[in-house]
C-alpha cells in the first residue's frame, strides 16, 4: 500500500475532502470539516495518522509493531500506522473505515444529512 492507495481509500469515503491547513506537507482528509486521517506527503516512510476509540487503539498498537501512538496528536483517540507491508491491506482499509465511522457518527444530524445528499 502506498500514499496514493491511501489517499484513494480515504477519498472514497462519503463527504471526505482533502485540506492542507497545517503545512504542504501534512495532507488532512476530513469530513464535515473533521480530521478522520492525516498523512505527511514527503519523506521516505509512507504513514497515517488515524482516529480509534481507546480501547481499540491499545489492542492495535500490542497487535502490530507498526502501530504506534498517534505522532502531535492526542495518543489516547489517534495511532500513526507506517505503512510498511507488515499489516494487511484490508486491515489498514478497516482502521480507515472505524477512523472515518468515529468522525461521522460525532457530526449534527444536519451535517449528516448534507453529506447524504451531496453524496447521491
Amino acid at each position: 500500500m502506498n500514499l496514493e492507495k491511501l489517499r484513494e481509500y480515504c477519498l472514497s469515503k462519503k463527504g471526505a475532502i482533502v485540506d492542507f491547513p497545517f503545512d504542504d506537507i501534512t495532507m488532512v482528509i476530513k469530513v464535515g470539516e473533521k480530521m478522520f486521517a492525516l498523512m505527511p506527503v514527503n519523506g521516505e516512510r509512507v504513514s497515517i495518522n488515524l482516529k480509534s476509540d481507546p480501547l481499540v487503539a491499545q489492542g492495535l498498537r500490542e497487535k502490530y509493531e507498526a502501530v504506534i501512538p498517534g505522532y502531535h496528536m492526542n495518543k489516547t483517540h489517534w495511532n500513526t500506522v507506517i505503512i510498511d507491508n507488515t499489516i494487511p491491506e484490508n486491515i489498514i482499509n478497516t482502521m480507515i473505515d472505524d477512523s472515518y465511522d468515529l468522525v461521522y457518527s460525532s457530526l449534527s444530524k444536519n451535517l449528516k444529512n448534507l453529506i447524504l445528499q451531496s453524496s447521491s
